[in-house]
């Protein structure tokens, strides 16, 4: 029966962390690692049983590789703050666990909660996320943002769904935004490239009619439209800061 780690990285996530702990019944041990929270992050994944280290941050992938180095067990399943395994993708996580694993990681499907609704189309599901992994054989790339996992082997398919809770608001979603399109100019200008006016001109709106006409996000409503919108934005303020 194979043990898994579950591994978290936090920043200031004490109204997320417990119920992201709380999903992970089908882990054998749980590990936060923290860059430095002002809040009660911490004192509360320690509360709920997980063991807590502090370490400045580093990037998305550094952090995650070095919870991944502490861990008692191969066999990682590393998620953020903002996610949930739900009972079904608990369940067959506990199943999974009672067979020899052929693979050396497992994708799973990724539904986003959005502004009081969960999502099914504009591109953001299923959304399929690697994250049950074998250390040995698997890292996380990319220190800017969005990262990614590099595999050496197959990577096998689980079936429930991961539940993601990316913006608490409106104004988070604009914050975040922010934040990340200048983590990605950075990314995209310490890798040589260079700034496009006609992808400024023309990425954004292509953007926006990929997500709300050809993934369907209009059948999600106005958060399919908002969901639209806020994609362009991203893709406008990361080229504009590439250009820059």
């Amino acid at each position: 029966m194979s043990a898994i780690t579950a591994t978290i990285i936090t920043l200031n996530e004490e109204d997320r962390i417990a119920e992201a702990i709380a999903s992970l019944p089908c882990c054998d041990e749980v590990i936060v690692i923290d860059a430095g929270s002002t809040d009660r992050t911490r004192e509360i994944a320690r509360e709920r049983g997980a063991r807590v280290i502090l370490r400045p941050w580093e990037g998305f992938s550094k952090q995650k590789n070095f919870a991944a180095e502490q861990a008692r067990n191969d066999w990682i399943l590393s998620i953020d703050a903002d996610e949930r395994l739900s009972i079904e993708l608990a369940d067959q996580i506990m199943r999974w666990k009672r067979e020899d694993p052929p693979a050396a990681a497992c994708s799973m499907p990724r539904r986003a909660f959005y502004l009081g609704r969960w999502i099914n189309h504009s591109g953001w599901y299923p959304d399929r996320k690697i994250r049950l992994y074998d250390r040995r054989r698997c890292a996380w790339e990319g220190d800017f943002v969005h990262e990614s996992m590099k595999v050496d082997g197959s990577v096998g398919k689980l079936h429930g769904d991961l539940m993601h809770f990316p913006y608490r608001d409106w104004s988070d979603h604009a914050a975040r935004i922010d934040r990340y399109t200048e983590l990605a100019a950075r990314a995209a200008r310490s890798a040589g490239r260079r700034g496009n006016i006609v992808k400024l001109a023309l990425a954004p709106p292509l953007t926006f009619i990929k997500a709300f006409v050809l993934h369907a996000g209009f059948l999600d409503g106005w958060r399919g439209l908002a969901i639209a919108y806020m994609g362009a934005r991203y893709v406008f303020r990361r080229e504009f800061r590439i250009l820059r």
